[in-house]
């Protein structure tokens, strides 16, 4: 009997270490398991992390149609000696206006005063200023600029205190779109006769003023001639523009000569726009085209 009951026990125990051994083999299977499951994970959230970065520097960069146009012509050398002496008889050189990029913006201006003695005298000032504008990614293509630029300057032109009988008319064959601003402006020393014409060709946006008056009681000037001979500077002032670029005159057929891409007299009637007055707009507008009825008439 006791032989037997020792060999029970023998069985029993040995049933007990069986099932310990059973048991710590499974511990590690499981952490296993757990370990590559884990690392499933982790994994396929660094693919994805990667995937994404190498489509975002696959996508492609903003950009903007580059500037036709990449320089301006020497300003006071748009115009020709005859055109000079047509609309200045007696001017001397052309005075340049400052500017910190000439690439950029540039003016010139020459003043004429014809003394007739008792007679009174004839006074003429003539002035062209040139604003190149850069194509930006945030901005805008650079022709787009120019032709909000455009708009404002015809704005300006129109609202000048002061002034009696404005009239705007269309220009064509002059630039991408032309537009000539007129009227009278009194003063003490006379009537004179203010002509504006505005254009752009591609990026560039040329303005040109021409204003003259009879002092000391000579005749005043004929608003008409005037006009005719601005709309022609104005037009030889843009080839110049065309020119400097290699694009040839306007009358060969070049970009100058370019039928307006629209109705310059509806374009003036729009609101300036907000992104052509950036800095170099502000600059032009203060050093290259000043107001001309703010020339003070040169006294006989």
């Amino acid at each position: 009997m006791q032989r037997r009951a020792q060999r029970e026990e023998r069985e029993q125990r040995a049933k007990r270490l069986s099932r310990v051994l059973v048991c710590a083999a499974a511990v590690p299977v499981m952490l296993v398991a757990a370990g590559c499951s884990s690392d499933s994970g982790s994994g396929d959230s660094t693919d994805k992390a990667a995937k994404a970065a190498a489509s975002a520097s696959a996508s492609p960069s903003p950009t903007v149609q580059a500037a036709a146009y990449s320089k301006l012509p020497e300003p006071c050398k748009v115009f020709s000696k005859k055109t000079l002496e047509d609309l200045v008889p007696k001017g001397k050189s052309g005075k340049e206006g400052k500017s910190d990029d000439i690439s950029t913006r540039g003016s010139c201006s020459w003043d004429s005063l014809d003394n007739n003695g008792v007679k009174g005298s004839q006074f003429r000032w003539l002035n062209v200023s040139m604003l190149r504008f850069e194509s930006d990614v945030t901005r805008g293509p650079a022709d787009k600029l120019a032709q909000e630029y455009f708009e404002k300057q015809v704005q300006e032109a129109q609202a000048v205190e002061g002034a009696k009988g404005v009239e705007t008319e269309p220009v064509t064959g002059t630039g991408d779109q032309a537009t000539a601003v007129h009227y009278d402006l009194k003063k003490k020393e006379g009537t004179f006769k203010q002509q504006t014409v505005v254009a752009r060709v591609e990026n560039v946006v040329v303005t040109l003023d021409y204003n003259g008056a009879g002092l000391a009681g000579d005749k005043t000037p004929s608003g008409s001639d005037m006009l005719k001979d601005a709309k022609k500077a104005a037009e030889e002032a843009v080839d110049a523009v065309s020119e400097a670029n290699g694009k040839g005159g306007g009358k060969e057929g070049g970009t100058a000569s370019k039928a307006p891409s629209g109705s310059p007299s509806k374009s003036a009637s729009k609101a300036p726009s907000k992104s052509a007055s950036g800095e170099a707009s502000d600059e032009s507008s203060k050093d290259a085209s000043s107001s001309p009825s703010k020339k003070p008439a040169s006294k006989s």
